[in-house]
């Protein structure tokens, strides 16, 4: 079993480096200015769009980064890979999860996401407004290219030609196509199954594991390879870990996802 998401009480005492992820897709600016306005003490911070995605690809709405641009946020954060990393945003919100998959996917050995949020944590936890000066590192990350699917993959999933589930993390209105408020086409891909990721939360908090199990066993064949996907990559991020901590062996990531792939490919609506 996994153990990615980790409580505040595990954290007290212990030597852990801290990145803050907090972001509002409604408003791009507003998680760096909570965190130059108070952030847990020695954090660093990293942005969705300028981190954490590659914004100038066409791959989706928060296309996925290069290597090289991971190999140096890394560097500058002055990781290791042997660090304790615990991960933290707003609380049940998706962010932290997208910084867990691309630590993941540098080959980082111990990466937590915190299961409640900021505001929680900072009642147990020191916190700052002084941004730290830190000395980069020369890590070479060690990849783990099979957690990342691209639309090459998705379409031989989809085609039979690839033995993989394809899960749609978004609500069951818009996996059904009867309604889209972002992309310009409504449906999902075509074979994928359906699980709204909000059903991962309560309160500000992802569930813990043993409530994960009951939620997603069942969904599909463990031992089968399972690939998560979303509008653009970001909310199937707590998919893909609640399926890891789950319990389930294969698990991967569609970062381009829906925005990606109805650029050149058919859809499907309904059940």
């Amino acid at each position: 079993m996994s153990n990615i998401f980790i409580d505040i009480n595990e954290l007290i005492g212990n030597n852990i480096r801290f990145i803050d992820t907090r972001f509002d897709l409604g408003n791009v600016t507003a998680g760096r200015e909570m965190f130059d306005k108070e952030h847990l003490a020695g954090a660093i911070y990293w942005d969705l769009e300028k981190d954490m995605s590659d914004m100038k690809s066409k791959n989706g709405r928060h296309p996925m980064i290069s290597k090289d641009k991971m190999t140096k946020l890394v560097q500058q954060a002055g990781l290791m890979l042997d660090d304790n990393i615990v991960i933290y945003n707003q609380g049940g919100s998706p962010f932290a999860l997208r910084a867990y998959f691309l630590l993941e996917w540098a080959g980082f050995n111990h990466i937590h996401v915190l299961r409640e949020g900021y505001e929680e944590a900072k009642k147990k936890l020191p916190v700052s407004n002084e941004v730290i000066e830190i000395s980069a590192s020369t890590i070479s990350p060690s990849w783990k290219d099979e957690i990342y699917v691209d639309v090459n993959k998705v379409k031989k999933i989809v085609s039979g030609e690839m033995d993989a589930q394809l899960i749609d993390a978004r609500s069951a209105n818009r996996y059904r196509g009867e309604m889209e408020p972002i992309d310009s086409v409504a449906g999902h891909i075509p074979t994928a199954l359906n699980f709204d990721w909000e059903q991962l939360k309560s309160d500000g908090k992802f569930l813990q594991q043993e409530d994960l199990q009951e939620k997603l066993t069942g969904l599909t064949d463990k031992s089968k390879p399972v690939v998560a996907y979303c509008g653009s990559g970001v909310t199937a991020a707590p998919l893909y870990a609640s399926l890891k901590e789950a319990g389930y062996e294969n698990v991967q990531l569609y970062v381009g996802s829906y925005s990606d792939w109805i650029r050149e490919n058919e859809i499907e609506t309904s059940n």
